[in-house]
């Protein structure tokens, strides 16, 4: 859904914000998608860890929290599996993420772990909006408890998104130090509280593959955000890549042994590429997100 000028206009007075103390709760900022809540309840019974899907609540701050979990046939907990979380845009929820990213055949496909947490009001406390809850210490609670208990591998720990989702991920990275060995944020970026604060960044190396459409209203924010990362972490891009018609792919190394890779779509708007959903789908951008951020995190183990 594109925005209308007012909120815009809501949206550009809170870029000058900085530092992630400074949140504000915006139920009129980025709204990108009409999808509904999946309307899943949670399950009541006990978390099992075993293959196919279950939904998980836990107890954050006093607060009910919701995730999903997906699990790969013949998974069992004796031989740890990557995991990547998978964030939905705003208004949306996990069922959502999972059905416009794909995620869940390709962990079939390839053998890793998805969970899907929900935001609160279908929004993450992320960068620019949409929330004021705690979804980094939820987030990170979740994750541990996925290595505890499902024994996920902590070395291979991943996370994506889409738009709020995206901005999430970037937020992650920085103040869930030790935590995430990658991110692929798409159709988000590092702006928001992040634009002011020259010392928001990660503490441990965090490699990044992220996604920017050239029709995307918010392409010259990520774009913004992309040079101020690099800037921060002393990232030195190479020469652009052809991938896929007038695609390219744009790879650094930074200074603290990570690597930045960018992909341009010029003919793409705000929507996650070679996904078939009609909202927030972008089939023929001749790229497909999902695989390219697989193949991107699994070869970057956390060192």
């Amino acid at each position: 859904m594109r925005l209308r000028p007012l909120q815009i206009a809501a949206l550009a007075l809170l870029l000058p914000l900085a530092g992630c103390g400074s949140n504000t709760d915006d139920d009129e900022g980025r709204k990108e998608t009409s999808a509904s809540p999946s309307g899943r309840q949670p399950a009541l019974a006990k978390e099992a860890p075993r293959p196919g899907d279950q939904t998980v609540t836990m107890t954050w701050k006093g607060q009910e929290r919701v995730y999903t979990v997906h699990a790969p046939p013949g998974y069992t907990p004796s031989k740890p599996l990557p995991l990547v979380v998978v964030m939905h845009p705003y208004p949306a929820d996990g069922a959502y993420a999972a059905r416009l990213t794909g995620f869940d055949a390709k962990a079939d496909e390839e053998g890793f772990l998805v969970a899907y947490p929900n935001g609160v009001n279908q929004g993450y406390n992320a960068l620019v909006c949409c929330g004021s809850e705690d979804d980094v210490g939820f987030i990170g609670a979740m994750t541990k408890r996925l290595v505890d208990t499902w024994k996920a591998d902590p070395r291979r720990v991943y996370a994506t998104g889409i738009s709020n989702g995206a901005d999430m991920s970037f937020r992650l990275a920085v103040e869930l130090p030790g935590t995430l060995a990658a991110i692929a944020p798409v159709s988000g970026g590092y702006i928001g509280t992040a634009a002011g604060n020259p010392a928001y960044v990660p503490k441990t190396p965090v490699s990044v593959a992220t996604f920017v459409g050239g029709r995307d209203t918010y392409a010259e924010q990520f774009e913004q955000g992309i040079k101020s990362w690099s800037a921060r972490l002393g990232c030195k891009p190479g020469r652009p890549e052809r991938v896929k018609g007038a695609n390219t792919r744009t790879r650094a190394t930074c200074r603290d042994t990570s690597e930045f890779v960018t992909y341009r779509l010029p003919g793409m708007g705000h929507n996650w590429p070679g996904s078939k959903d009609p909202t927030m789908g972008e089939e023929a951008t001749g790229v497909t997100a999902t695989d390219l951020i697989w193949d991107f995190f699994d070869a970057h183990p956390r060192a």
